[in-house]
């Protein structure tokens, strides 16, 4: 396999990323695999990346997150961050967020925040949300162990240099990178959105397919007669019948037996479908669904339902729970949507029974917006012992006297044998696509060095950018690290 053609193919796995087509893992994955077909690298070199120390360190501290997530710090310290004037609290959000994100992972800090932000009322959270989000970023950039390209780019030292970076040799650059940056959102925070939540609430609708079911009193009535012109909050937007789509609906369409309407609304107001009789959503009575709890949850990237449909998933089972209603973002969805494939992102109104805190797969399939549930937290004791725990193992890490890896492994088995953590828990929550991705990434990187795919782009880099001082050296450098 020439350079070249290795080249093509990784900006061929770019372009299948970018379109969404092909799943993370299975794109990295699959190119590790052909490479190791083609023999750019061998079985031993392949699953050494797979073990990789970098990666091994990395794989422990999110397991050891799972741990910090169930800590009530997160949830207390979210609730005292947006009050005050709105430049305080993006003040507090930024720093917060970004010391949280130096150590933590990052996704459960903004998930918990997120949460706070959106509760409240007194500042638009279109003015804290992309600072939040800048922040956990730039936040992982001060540390080691702030995001997973550190530990990558500290094991490629160790490979061939032989020797590893600080826990906060990369504070050198991050932080002053983040105080500026810092500096520029805060003078630019008053050209935020200042998009009120009623608004937003407005722009970002569900979206509910009901089933019309025969012997019910609505059908051959119109739709001004069965009163579905009049919902406060719902807006009924088009009937699918028989394969054919009906929208705009008339008040004077007579309904039909076996008819689907698509009805688009806020949250709060679905509970009007509950007095319609013969209604099913997604498959279940209407007033079954609706006169349970609600609560709005998104889909996370680990999610297992990412690519599946409603229909294909038994989710009452699952999760005992039923879905009321779907929304991305503010697009429109088309089709049935028992049968849309669900996305990493999408979030979904949940009608659920009272087991439905109880099951075990909450955290790694979504991430909760609101309504009543409580995920099960550390009790005081247990918060204590496992902050001074990572505290600890941070801190040794930091003065070279215990490796991270070691101190990680040691607080993993404490947190097990302490029953703060169990052995189902770990395999729920283990980051298996993670892993993969990385790995299969530094199995393709060993073969755009032994294929001379590296050489080639390491002298276009020179060609370009050689002679123009060092700065231009980094742009250059950018785009290829990015990819």
């Amino acid at each position: 396999m020439t350079p070249w053609a290795v080249l093509l193919s990784l900006a061929a796995l770019l372009v299948l990323l970018v379109s969404g087509r092909v799943r993370p893992a299975l794109g990295f994955v699959g190119l590790a695999g052909v490479y190791l077909l083609m023999g750019l690298v061998d079985t031993a070199t392949l699953l050494r990346q797979y073990t990789n120390p970098a990666l091994a360190t990395l794989l422990l501290l999110l397991l050891v997150s799972l741990a910090l997530e169930r800590s009530p710090l997160l949830e207390r310290v979210s609730n005292h961050l947006v009050n005050g004037r709105p430049e305080r609290a993006t003040l507090k959000v930024m720093g917060t967020s970004a010391v949280l994100s130096a150590f933590l992972n990052n996704t459960a800090v903004v998930a918990t925040f997120l949460g706070a932000i959106s509760r409240q009322r007194r500042i638009a959270p279109s003015r804290l949300l992309i600072p939040l989000s800048y922040a956990s970023i730039l936040g992982g950039m001060t540390t080691l162990v702030g995001t997973s390209t550190n530990l990558v780019v500290n094991s490629f030292t160790m490979s061939t240099a032989g020797f590893e970076l600080s826990l906060f040799q990369f504070s050198w650059v991050g932080l002053p990178v983040a105080a500026v940056t810092f500096l520029v959102l805060l003078w630019q925070s008053r050209r935020l959105p200042h998009h009120q939540p009623e608004a937003a609430a407005d722009a970002l609708a569900y979206f509910l397919a009901a089933d019309l079911q025969a012997g019910s009193p609505m059908i051959g009535r119109s739709i001004e007669a069965n009163g579905l012109r009049s919902l406060d909050g719902l807006y009924l937007l088009e009937i699918e019948r028989q394969g054919r789509l009906i929208s705009p609906v008339g008040p004077a369409e007579v309904l039909e037996a076996g008819d689907t309407l698509v009805f688009t609304g806020e949250v709060n107001r679905v509970q009007a479908l509950q007095r319609f009789p013969g209604l099913r959503l997604f498959g279940r009575p209407a007033g079954d669904l609706l006169a349970t709890n609600l609560v709005e949850v998104v889909i996370s990237h680990e999610s297992d339902l990412a690519g599946r449909t409603l229909q294909a998933v038994d989710f009452r089972s699952m999760f005992d729970a039923g879905v009321v209603g779907i929304r991305r973002g503010g697009r429109r969805l088309e089709g049935q949507l028992g049968k849309i494939p669900l996305r990493a992102g999408d979030c979904l109104l949940l009608a659920v029974g009272s087991d439905f805190h109880q099951h075990r797969n909450l955290d790694r399939n979504f991430h909760l917006l609101s309504g009543s549930l409580t995920r099960p937290r550390l009790n005081r004791r247990e918060s204590g012992l496992t902050l001074a725990g990572f505290v600890a193992v941070i801190s040794l890490a930091a003065l070279s006297v215990l490796p991270l890896f070691q101190g990680l492994l040691l607080l993993l088995g404490a947190l097990l044998v302490g029953g703060v953590l169990s052995p189902a828990e770990l395999r729920r929550r283990f980051p298996f696509e993670l892993w993969l991705i990385i790995g299969s990434a530094l199995a393709i990187a060993q073969a755009l060095e032994h294929s001379g795919a590296a050489t080639l782009m390491a002298q276009a880099m020179q060609g370009l950018f050689a002679g123009h001082g060092v700065y231009a050296a980094f742009i250059g450098c950018y785009p290829y690290a990015s990819t």
